[in-house]
């Protein structure tokens, strides 16, 4: 709807503009202050050039109103327009807001350690970056998402030791002394007791068999976490072995060394990332010839632009800003343009219930499972949540509250909006088909307001994916769901003279909350 807008307006002005909605519809559903901009150019006040330019759109059909207010030219949409959008919205459902784009992403996220089940923060970057991944491909970009498995180091070594132990404290019964770094929660004591079946009870008698369960571990870990994702509505196009990228690494090091961007120090390897912002040099190999995690890094993104995608986002959690710099580093290094690199940083969650901290599970260790707080609201309270605030900005929410059956659950009011349509059509005994080609006209202000709002939907989705800001949507989502509850509240529509016109505009409205959820990963309900 609004390229449309802005290319008929664009055709009079015969100009770049910016187009704003104004907060009170009651002066127009868009403006622009064009006319400051050309006080200069045409030496005339903003206010005279606003009133001439008024009186250029006085024909056009997409209009109802043009009028200038102290020199901003202010746009009412004309009850054909709006009539016109909406019938085709209706007819076409399928391909509701949705654009045609050639470009390609390719969409890092989650990529948590395979040493442990997600916790609550690792979901919150699932959530986001899948539904950056359904509001891409709706905008018709080739979005890959992709998860980027850490297999290699020490930490895999460190689970292989942990279900070694616990095999050996709680199968054979023996007494361990158990270091002082080791993971800890019921779920290695499971991990173990299922190695004991799936091998033999004897793997944890030679410490040869670390290497084996530090494997198996880690495939089992991996079995959960796809398990964990999949209930809450994630799939992944592809998962990236770091271990198996090791073997590039003489190829990306030769690229470092060819742009002079490394050297030797304290029989080491160091990156110059201070050239490039760092606040100091990186180390890529140890002393001893290992390799660094930062060197995993550095392979996976030269692997990553060796694919030829237009774009890069990475979802990390907020904990890895520190990491951003020497990547991008890295990247210029390899000879790639940094800039293609985008990084968003999802920032930590707090959880309650009933106003107190949320008590962690024994199987967990010392964390929140994602799996514990999926099973005690669901998934689409958990998608949400995660949804409602900017990724960088703490979120804090209580687990009760989404599960109340009232206007203060956000998910519950949204969907009873939908649920709501769905009724009041029932009640009337008609279908969407019965009065997808009603006539608008003559709709009053609230009337027409409502339908605009349900028409943003699609500038909504573009601005949520262009910003990178989920909660925009969320945000439309819970006021397209306010302005139908206060329309229906305040005007009656079952057996009233407006009551298919008032039905075509409830159906435009469900369409948009039932498509802006769908991109969100949640269902709408059609009975509450």
């Amino acid at each position: 709807m609004k390229k449309k807008i802005t290319s008929n307006i664009k055709k009079e002005l015969e100009r770049e503009f910016i187009l704003e909605k104004p907060k009170d519809l009651s002066f127009g559903h868009y403006a622009t202050p064009v006319a400051f901009s050309l006080a200069k150019e045409l030496r005339k006040s903003p206010i005279i050039i606003a009133e001439e330019l008024a009186k250029k759109f006085a024909k056009n059909e997409i209009f109802e109103e043009v009028n200038a207010t102290k020199g901003y030219l202010n746009f009412k949409l004309s009850e054909t327009f709006l009539d016109e959008y909406t019938t085709w919205a209706l007819k076409n459902q399928d391909d509701y807001a949705k654009e045609k784009n050639d470009k390609s992403i390719l969409l890092e996220f989650v990529s948590a350690n395979p040493t442990g089940p997600l916790h609550i923060g690792h979901a919150r970057g699932a959530v986001i970056g899948d539904t950056l991944c359904r509001l891409g491909r709706h905008l018709g970009y080739r979005v890959d998402s992709e998860y980027y498995v850490n297999d290699a180091g020490n930490q895999i070594d460190l689970l292989g030791l942990s279900i070694f132990l616990a095999g050996q404290e709680n199968v054979l019964k023996q007494k361990v002394d158990w270091p002082d770094e080791y993971y800890r929660g019921e779920y290695i004591v499971d991990l173990a007791h299922k190695a004991s079946e799936d091998f033999d009870k004897n793997i944890f008698s030679d410490k040869e068999n670390i290497k084996i369960l530090s494997d198996w571990g880690k495939d089992m870990m991996l079995q959960l976490i796809e398990k964990n994702l999949k209930d809450i509505g994630i799939t992944f196009d592809k998962y990236v072995s770091e271990k198996s990228l090791y073997n590039k690494w003489d190829e990306s090091f030769e690229k470092l060394q060819k742009n002079d961007k490394t050297y030797k120090k304290d029989e080491k390897t160091w990156i110059r990332s201070s050239d490039f912002g760092d606040e100091k040099d990186r180390v890529v190999v140890r002393d001893d010839g290992r390799a660094t995690y930062l060197a995993g890094d550095i392979i996976y993104h030269d692997n990553k632009y060796q694919r030829g995608f237009d774009r890069y986002i990475n979802i990390w959690g907020a904990d890895h800003h520190g990491y951003i710099a020497r990547v991008k580093a890295a990247i210029n290094f390899l000879g790639y343009d940094e800039s293609r690199l985008e990084i968003i940083l999802a920032q930590m969650v707090s959880l309650l219930k009933g106003g107190e901290p949320y008590k962690m599970s024994k199987r967990s260790g010392n964390f929140i499972l994602m799996s514990d707080v999926t099973q005690e609201i669901g998934k689409d309270a958990l998608r949400f949540v995660f949804l409602s605030k900017k990724a960088d900005t703490h979120l804090e929410f209580d687990v009760d509250m989404l599960k109340k059956q009232d206007s203060t659950n956000p998910i519950f009011y949204i969907n009873y909006a939908h649920a709501r349509v769905n009724q009041i059509f029932e009640k009337s005994g008609k279908k969407i088909k019965d009065v997808k080609d009603v006539k608008l006209e003559n709709l009053n202000e609230n009337a027409k307001n409502l339908l605009f709002n349900a028409l943003l939907l699609p500038e909504v989705i573009e601005d949520t994916f262009n910003s990178r800001q989920v909660q925009r949507l969320s945000d439309y989502l819970i006021l397209l769901a306010s302005n139908l509850h206060k329309f229906y509240n305040e005007n009656r529509v079952v057996g009233s003279e407006n009551e298919q016109v008032y039905l075509k505009i409830f159906a435009m409205v469900a369409l948009s909350i039932r498509t802006g959820l769908g991109l969100m990963g949640i269902e709408a309900k059609d009975k509450m």
